[in-house]
């Protein structure tokens, strides 16, 4: 005997059942941000957006959201969904003012809105030392700025700018960067010079040598400066991410044309505070050791002890001093909590100066 095939589903009453649950969905969504009011309420008259901000609160829900997630929505999808709703009922006081690498159409913008949703009000500046400036001034309650990639390391011109800033390590963005060339014609036997950030020439070097050898590459600010210059001939090119192209009115020649499969950048968040732990973090140390045998390792060892994770470490010359060095090190867990807080005291000792760049939530897909 045959086996019956399911009936379809009515389509109109699939769509009523869809209607409702939209319906349900935007009263629950009001619903929240009534009493996110009343935590602003709560906390009484404050002075601005980032006194409601609380980065370790976001990460807690984020990780819960994850937790909870069986699908068939991934837990990207849906963690993007969750920190638009955060940004929105946060920006009923007022938005976060964050400042990134510009102008409109970069990756950093893209990192920002990842980490604070599109209810933020972004500041595009002209450099990474200008996103110190600002918010170190007040202009911007955070700034957001690469600090390695997956496949060209760390960029060491962001690092050297806390040797002097006074700024803080709030929070982290993995940003997955897929890089595009792009032209006003859309066609690359035209194509005479291109236009990008050194790092993105450099994760696409392979397929440039073998696509456009003899195009001339022109180091820019940022990829969305090359998209902006590449708009205005017709020999000229840009390689960026899609946004910089739409922004600009480029057409994609090729792409994705990254070398590396799995290419991702991180930013970090810096602000003028420190926050308290999420129960999954890091923290990021500024350490200038002592001119003596074994003094690294001095350093170190209470780490291991401890059975701390250290994630990195990258040395950088020492501000003031020739042939003296710091070392950035970052390492698993909150300042505020053991078992880092007991090594942290054991190499106060040991160290000639530590610094505590931030402790911040581990970041969320």
């Amino acid at each position: 005997m045959a086996e019956r095939k399911p009936a379809k589903p009515d389509l109109a009453a699939v769509r009523a059942q869809i209607d409702g649950i939209d319906r349900e969905i935007q009263a629950l969504i009001a619903e929240r941000a009534l009493f996110a009011r009343q935590v602003g309420r709560a906390k009484g008259k404050l002075a601005a957006a980032i006194d409601y901000y609380r980065p370790e609160r976001e990460a807690q829900v984020l990780r819960r959201v994850v937790d909870r997630n069986d699908g068939p929505l991934s837990d990207e999808v849906l963690v993007r969904l969750f920190r638009e709703i955060m940004s929105a009922c946060l920006a009923q006081q007022e938005p976060l003012k964050v400042g990134y690498l510009g102008p409109e159409g970069t990756f950093s913008q893209q990192a920002v809105h990842k980490h604070f949703g599109h209810s933020a009000h972004g500041l595009p500046l002209a450099s990474v030392e200008e996103v110190f400036d600002e918010v170190a001034s007040g202009a911007a309650d955070f700034g957001v700025v690469p600090v390695e990639n997956s496949s060209q390391g760390t960029i060491q011109s962001t690092l050297d700018l806390f040797l002097t800033s006074p700024l803080m390590i709030c929070g982290e963005v993995e940003l997955r960067v897929h890089q595009y060339l792009m032209s006003r014609t859309g066609r690359i036997e035209d194509i005479e010079r291109i236009y990008s950030h050194g790092l993105s020439l450099a994760q696409c070097k392979n397929w440039l040598r073998q696509h456009l050898p003899l195009a001339e590459k022109l180091p820019v600010a940022s990829n969305a400066e090359g998209a902006r210059r590449a708009r205005n001939a017709d020999d000229a090119a840009a390689i960026a991410g899609e946004s910089a192209g739409r922004v600009y009115g480029l057409k994609v020649v090729a792409g994705p044309i990254e070398d590396r499969g799995d290419n991702t950048t991180r930013f970090l968040v810096i602000g003028r505070a420190a926050f308290p732990p999420s129960g999954h973090d890091r923290t990021s140390l500024l350490v200038s050791i002592h001119d003596q045998p074994g003094a690294l390792y001095r350093v170190l060892e209470p780490l291991a002890r401890h059975g701390i994770s250290m994630d990195r470490i990258e040395s950088r010359p020492a501000h003031g001093a020739l042939w003296q060095y710091a070392f950035f090190i970052e390492v698993a867990g909150h300042v505020d909590e053991s078992p880092l807080k007991d090594a942290l005291a054991e190499i106060d000792a040991f160290a000639g100066d530590v610094r505590v760049l931030g402790s911040y939530p581990v970041a969320v897909p």
